[in-house]
């Protein structure tokens, strides 16, 4: 058999390959187990192989890349148009190995294990403060009913409990007294487990010499260059800086028609947490602005007063996104520009 496509729709045990000719007939429909998937692969001609991005797909490609094949993994949205008749195994690998053969798909790049490594710090990292939110909000609802109101802020609020915990004229009963401390100590604990994982952070960024130079961006810490680091294998994968913003979802959405140009709010595509660390650290600059008389600051401050706090925020983002582009393509610091 002539086949040039393989399109497998990955599972945890049982796994749906469909393989078609260069001309997109279907030659091959097999179902194989876990066990026998990489045997059935190694004796296949090398091709382009096909997957949708999930749990499993970069170890996968990794391993069919090691035996000479071509990977292609998209992303699921991309699947879904091209997948005929029901939702079934059969049909999303057909419908896989068909997107992965069009010329304008983009692919997810394949991350090593040690890209992947980085990544689980930001993964923990994110869902121990997600449970520390939660634990916070929990104990501000809990202690209204007694009426105690904590104030707005982590910070504020953290300062706030042990005061609360220590005031025996507040009329918070023994119990509820002893199921706040629970929550207190748990918080307590999570606050340090976060801490432990910012200095596994920056010591990753110690090591990496691409993270240390996209740090000397303003607004890109250490969680921003790391993550951008382990998420992007190769840069010159899009072709240019605009690309790669739009890729982060940091560019205007668009709709045409009639030769009519309309732009509105950003597309908010792509990894929202990286995302959501530009933001943040883009505010942190605007934030610190000051009096700082360097072009950047300057254009900042003239575009507050013309579109606004938050626009200014956004626009620095997707500013600093095209840069850390350039930087990890050109291999050169960051250079400020005086007014």
């Amino acid at each position: 058999m002539n086949i040039t496509t393989l399109g497998i729709d990955l599972a945890k045990n049982n796994f749906s390959v469909v393989g078609m000719n260069e001309h997109g007939k279907v030659l091959l429909r097999k179902s194989l187990t876990r066990s026998k998937l990489l045997p059935f692969i190694a004796q296949c001609p090398p091709c382009l192989i096909g997957m949708e991005a999930c749990s499993g797909a970069h170890y996968w490609g990794r391993e069919f890349e090691k035996l000479g094949h071509r990977v292609g993994i998209v992303a699921a949205k991309f699947v879904e148009p091209y997948r005929k008749g029901c939702k079934n195994d059969n049909n999303d690998a057909e419908a896989i190995c068909e997107v992965v053969s069009r010329p304008n798909i983009w692919f997810v790049p394949i991350k090593t294990p040690d890209q992947q490594a980085v990544l689980c710090i930001h993964r923990v990292r994110q869902g121990l403060i997600r449970d520390r939110t939660g634990l916070i909000n929990q104990l501000r609802g809990l202690l209204s009913e007694f009426g105690l109101v904590m104030p707005k802020g982590r910070y504020s609020a953290q300062a706030q409990i042990p005061r609360i915990l220590e005031d025996a004229e507040n009329g918070l009963p023994h119990l509820a007294r002893h199921m706040i401390n629970d929550l207190w100590q748990r918080i307590q604990q999570t606050n340090e487990q976060v801490l432990s994982y910012d200095r596994e952070l920056a010591r990753v960024v110690r090591e990496d010499e691409n993270a240390k130079r996209l740090m000397s961006i303003p607004g890109v810490g250490e969680q921003v260059a790391s993550g951008i680091v382990a998420s992007v294998p190769d840069p010159r994968l899009f072709k240019n800086s605009r690309q790669f913003a739009a890729w982060l979802g940091l560019v205007p959405r668009q709709y045409t028609t009639g030769g009519h140009i309309r732009l509105g709010r950003i597309t908010k595509r792509g990894d929202k947490y990286l995302r959501m660390c530009l933001v943040h650290g883009a505010r942190a600059v605007v934030a610190n602005l000051c009096d700082k008389q360097d072009k950047v600051s300057c254009w900042v401050r003239d575009l507050i007063q013309r579109r606004g706090y938050l626009r200014a925020v956004v626009a620095l983002a997707a500013r600093n996104a095209r840069l850390i582009w350039t930087l990890m393509v050109k291999q050169e610091p960051y250079r400020a520009m005086p007014a």
